[in-house]
């Protein structure tokens, strides 16, 4: 199964080679489920230590090989091994240890250092603020951002006071955009658009290849003020300056500034209430020309509720960690947004690929 892209789109729903989560569940499902936080362990071990680089390539390595080359004593590489392989991360013929066919397969292309740097931000970001998961959800507030040193508001606002996690977040926004955005810019048309405003941009790195795939398109990033640093050095890395701006605000209490025939949330609407979002949504409307547009680009789950799995997944991190309230909506909770904030004529553009983002488009 493909996509406009030629890049696989995994049915979940049939794919043999998921876990089987889907109804009825099976002992094997609710095994894979009681354990999978020791499952996502072994696959950080393994990109952490180097493992999988190590048996990418070649004829493959046997145990007291990898022990040596890792520096791993045996009952370490014992229990190394018998996770990955397990798991299917890595594949063993006779006494040799080889990368899985899906890894080897990252690594030949140019996702492997964004797929491992969504696993860093799995590890180092994510991790510990899921052990207040179900608190978060009694109290319906995230209540795992108190794993976060600082006194922010919330996550965003607590990064510059944390270096580290700061540098983590950061890599991995880039990355989990880069393994997006090339659906966003294949498939939103902006040849009408001659000007967009990119809310909570980051650092840039959707404005930039938007910017590269519309010569005519001048993009303004509008972000936190600690944030615009960032953005503006990336900006300049991508030779990028004619086409690319970055302005520092916060786009919950500071006016959103005119002259825009396009606004853009890519990432954001994720992250804030139902409330918050259309608050947000209405300043857009406010600032945008009659007939002017509004672009929601993020993971999406199904109005049915069911699915897919990984935005199910994904909707943890936002429930306990980054701001008061989110979760990946669905397609119908956006649209129904929109139309509160005075926006009319949806269009909805699914995207192909594991990722489960979206694009919905919207007129004033």
């Amino acid at each position: 199964m493909t996509s406009g892209t030629d890049r696989p789109v995994i049915d979940e729903r049939t794919d043999p080679a998921l876990p089987p989560f889907h109804s009825p569940l099976s002992m094997a499902g609710l095994s894979w489920i009681l354990f999978g936080h020791a499952a996502f362990q072994y696959l950080n071990a393994a990109c952490e230590l180097g493992l999988l680089e190590l048996l990418a390539d070649g004829d493959g390595l046997t145990k007291a090989e990898i022990g040596e080359l890792l520096n791993l004593r045996g009952r370490a590489t014992d229990v190394l091994l018998l996770g990955c392989a397990s798991l299917g991360l890595v594949s063993k013929e006779g006494d040799r240890y080889r990368a899985a066919p899906v890894v080897a397969g990252l690594m030949a292309g140019d996702d492997w250092q964004r797929f491992r740097d969504t696993v860093a931000f799995e590890q180092h970001v994510v991790y510990e603020g899921q052990l207040d998961f179900t608190e978060s959800l009694r109290e319906n507030t995230n209540v795992g951002l108190r794993r976060v040193p600082g006194t922010g508001r919330d996550l965003y606002h607590r990064l510059s006071e944390n270096p580290h996690l700061e540098s983590v977040f950061y890599r991995y926004m880039r990355s989990w955009s880069e393994l997006a955005n090339r659906d966003l810019v294949e498939l939103l048309d902006l040849s009408d658009t001659t000007s967009l405003l990119d809310c909570g941009g980051g650092d840039a790195v959707n404005a930039v290849a938007l910017a590269k795939a519309n010569p005519h398109l001048r993009v303004t990033v509008f972000e936190l003020p600690a944030t615009t640093e960032i953005a503006e050095k990336k900006i300049v890395e991508a030779d990028a300056q004619d086409q690319v701006s970055v302005l520092g605000g916060d786009m919950f209490a500071d006016p959103f500034p005119g002259g825009f025939d396009c606004v853009m949330f890519a990432h954001q609407l994720v992250i804030w209430t139902l409330e918050e979002n259309t608050a947000l949504l209405r300043k857009a409307y406010d600032v945008l020309p009659p007939g002017g547009r509004l672009v929601i680009f993020n993971s999406m789950s199904e109005d049915t509720g069911d699915g897919p799995v990984i935005a199910a997944l994904d909707s943890v991190y936002f429930a306990a960690l980054p701001a008061e309230g989110g979760m990946i909506y669905s397609w119908q909770q956006h649209e129904d947004c929109l139309r509160e904030a005075g926006f009319s004529n949806f269009r909805r553009i699914r995207c192909g690929g594991w990722t489960p983002h979206g694009i919905l488009v919207a007129t004033k």
